[in-house]
This record gives C-alpha cells, sequence and structure tokens, in this order.
C-alpha cells in the first residue's frame, strides 16, 4: 500500500519541482511547458482566460474504470466534489452509478441522461418535494437519513404497483483521522441513525412497515479526505454485525478517501481502498453475496484538474514575507479558508523548474483570509503577468465556488487528445444581475 502523510503533521514546503503524482495520467512536457491531453495549459488559458479549471478527460475515464473494476456495480460516483452534465454523463458511460443529495443535482443528473435507475439519493434533510420527485424519476435507490423521513415517506404513499429500493443511513461511531468539519461518522453527527443506541433498528423495523419499500441496504460515511485504510476497516467491523442480523444485501461504505496535495504527501488508491474494504467484509463475516460499494468523489476527480491563474501583483514585505496575488482567488477555491487545506503552486511554463522562492498566494478578494497558498514554493522567475496553477483542485473547487464580491465563476474546460472544450462557460457580467428584477 503506497505511505500515506498524516494530514494533521506540517509538512516542509518542497522547493523541487511539482511531483508527477500531483498532476493528471496524461500531463506531459512539450517544448518546455505542462501539456495535458495533448494541450498547452499556457494555450488553454490564451483561449478561455484565466482562472479557468482543466480536467484532463482521460484521467476522469481512468480513475471511473478502476472504481468500477473495483467495486462492480456498487461503485457509485459522489457528485458533490464536482457536478456538471459532463461529468455526470461520462461517469455514468463508464459504468458507474450517481449519488445525488438535492433536488438541484437530480436535476442535473437527470438532465444528463443519466438513468434514474442509476441514482441514489442521499440527503439528511430531504423536502416532501424532493422525495417526491426522486419517486416520481424512479431513483434507484433511496438513503434514508431520519425518522421525519421515515413520515415523509409513509404519508407520500406512491402507486400500488410502486417498488422503490432504500438503505437505512447508520452512524457507526467510528471517528475519521481527518479535519473535524469533515468527519461524519462520529457518534455526534447530523447525519444517519447510531447503531449503537439502537436508533438504527428501531428505524429499519419502521422503514419495513412501509409496503411499497422493498428495504435491503445500509449505508454509512465516516468522513471525507481519509489517508488511512484503518478506519474504514472499523467501519466495516462495526456495520457487519448489523448487516447479517438484519439480512440485507447491500453494504455502501460510502465514500471519504484522500489525495494528495503536496509533493510529499502520499495517499492509497482505489484499489488499494477496494482490497482493504474486502478484506474487512471478510473479517467481518459478511456474506459473499452482499454486494459491496462505495461513492468515491474525491479520488475521481480532484487530480483531474488544475486551476491557472494569471498573477497580476506582487508586494514584497521586507522581513515579512512576499504577497502574490493572481485573480481569483476564495471564490472559486474556499478550501484553504475553510479548512486550511495545503496546496502547491507552479508555473505551467516552466514545470520542471526548482521553485526556492517563498511567497504566500493571494486571491483578489477584499478579506485578508483570502488565501490560496499560506507557503508556497514558486520560481525565482515569477513575475507580474505570468501563470500560475495550483495542481489537484478537481474536487470541492468549483463546487464549492461563489460570487463573492461578484467575481465571475471561472470556466470549466475538458482536455483530451489535444483537443479542448468547455462543459461550463465562464460567467459574464450580466449573469451576475440575472436574479435581480
Amino acid at each position: 500500500m503506497s505511505e500515506a502523510s498524516r494530514p494533521d503533521e506540517p509538512l516542509e514546503p518542497s522547493t523541487a519541482p511539482i511531483a508527477g503524482h500531483l498532476l493528471s495520467d496524461t500531463a506531459s512536457i512539450m517544448d518546455g511547458e505542462l501539456a495535458v491531453g495533448g494541450v498547452a495549459v499556457s494555450d488553454v488559458a490564451a483561449e478561455f482566460g484565466t482562472p479557468v479549471f482543466i480536467y484532463d478527460e482521460d484521467h476522469l475515464r481512468a480513475r471511473a474504470r478502476e472504481a468500477v473494476a473495483a467495486f462492480g456495480g456498487g461503485a457509485a460516483y459522489a457528485t458533490k466534489a464536482f457536478l456538471c452534465k459532463a461529468i455526470a454523463s461520462l461517469v455514468a458511460s463508464e459504468g458507474m452509478q450517481v449519488d445525488v443529495s438535492t433536488g438541484g443535482e437530480l436535476d442535473v443528473v437527470l438532465t444528463a441522461g443519466v438513468d434514474p435507475q442509476r441514482v441514489v439519493f442521499h440527503g439528511n434533510n430531504k423536502s416532501d418535494l424532493e422525495i417526491a420527485s426522486a419517486l416520481h424519476h424512479g431513483v434507484g435507490r433511496i438513503i434514508v437519513d431520519s425518522f421525519d423521513e421515515i413520515d415523509r415517506l409513509r404519508a407520500l404513499r406512491p402507486g400500488a404497483d410502486a417498488s422503490i429500493r432504500a438503505s437505512l443511513r447508520v452512524t457507526p461511531g467510528v471517528n475519521a483521522h481527518t479535519h473535524e468539519f469533515v468527519r461524519t461518522g462520529q457518534e455526534d453527527s447530523k447525519f444517519g441513525f447510531s447503531a449503537a443506541s439502537g436508533a438504527a433498528a428501531k428505524a429499519l423495523e419502521a422503514l419495513r412497515g412501509i409496503s411499497w419499500l422493498t428495504v435491503d441496504g445500509v449505508h454509512a460515511h465516516i468522513g471525507s479526505q481519509i489517508f488511512f485504510l484503518e478506519a474504514f476497516e472499523e467501519e466495516v467491523a462495526i456495520l457487519g454485525p448489523f448487516l447479517r442480523d438484519n439480512g440485507l444485501a447491500e453494504l455502501s461504505v460510502g465514500g471519504g478517501l484522500g489525495v494528495a496535495y503536496l509533493n510529499n504527501e502520499r495517499a492509497p488508491s482505489i484499489t488499494e481502498w477496494a482490497e482493504t474494504i474486502e478484506k474487512a467484509c471478510h473479517d467481518a463475516g459478511i456474506p459473499e453475496d452482499v454486494e459491496v460499494g462505495a461513492e468515491p468523489g474525491r479520488a475521481i476527480v480532484a487530480t483531474a484538474a488544475m486551476t491557472c491563474y494569471r498573477v497580476g501583483t506582487m508586494k514584497s514585505l521586507p522581513g515579512i514575507r512576499t504577497y502574490v496575488a493572481v485573480d481569483g482567488g476564495m471564490s472559486d477555491n474556499p478550501r484553504p479558508v475553510l479548512y486550511g487545506s495545503g496546496y502547491e503552486a507552479f508555473m505551467p511554463t516552466r514545470p520542471a523548474s526548482d521553485r526556492p522562492m517563498a511567497v504566500r498566494v493571494v486571491g483578489k478578494h477584499c478579506e485578508s483570509g483570502d488565501v490560496l497558498v499560506s507557503d508556497a514554493r514558486v520560481p525565482a522567475e515569477l513575475s507580474v503577468g505570468d501563470l500560475l496553477a495550483t495542481p489537484v483542485t478537481g474536487a470541492y473547487g468549483y463546487a464549492m465556488a461563489s460570487n463573492y464580491n461578484r467575481l465571475p465563476r471561472p470556466a470549466v474546460v475538458f482536455v483530451s487528445s489535444g483537443a479542448a472544450r468547455v462543459v461550463i462557460r465562464r460567467e459574464q457580467p450580466e449573469d451576475l444581475l440575472r436574479l435581480e428584477p
């Protein structure tokens, strides 16, 4: 298994060139510059402007295929990591199910042409309208999260011929080693039913009293950006007896597999994750005919993309630091502000260059906290007007983007086989006024 670095251990900034494992599968150096999908990053920036999210389509397909090979029909893409019609269509075409957690996500997925039977519907506070929409479209599975939701399901009473599959979301009481804001498996959680308190057993009994529901699965999710697979072993060990005792035929361990963001970080692969879960299921006595699935999101899309910016100002404060301001910021990547997440920065026109200069990469927002890379290392040649990229921004970048300070959201471009195509256009000033009468 790949060596993993604990997320809470401070890692010394690397002055080496950007590491290959932080770049997507088709990344290469052409004429001294970085190219992805056979297209120079500088050419994408010139054609589509900056900031711009650049996704390697071949990388996306490879990770989706890896997930299907690892988990079979139980592999579902977690759309919260990044969703648009293009990615929903892509992962579905590679054999993945698609999980959604809101009516808006469901609308995008269905508009993309995904078969509703391949949709898994999540959410800790599904409205009557969202549940009704899911039932109307015939989604493949509903993950039930609360007693109030059970009451809503009971009150809806669809047609006599309806048969909807459901899973119970169980809180296993696992404290995954990750940021407290993205832990979800501990007892003190807004998600699911506690196994330890007996709430899960009570909820299962109530669900089985709804004649038109086929309750055949259990689902759990213990957190996000998890580097250490032992947490998943603990999850399976706790869920195993509940699944066996209640004769359930499907187990989903959720998502949460971490990815490397820094040169000296390493994370397990999807395949290694699946191998660990398979062994844990065997050790927990889970029958071999139980379908075991997972919901990777970040692991599919994060390393597939980078964000390319243009440097607007460089401000040196003697004895303190140098600030490098780019034309995006916390509106296109809020993770550093929310979670203190670390990133690398490099010049795509000089991908093989050492990065000896210490700088703080910041955005253009009217906030002191608008920091993209707090302690970055960049080539000494960096100057105003140059391109500067942050890798591994394919998850929770555009997905969490905002219009703070009325900044338009960037374009999203897919590259493959020497061609680039826009899958989400750059917002224009008129878009910022479209909701105002």
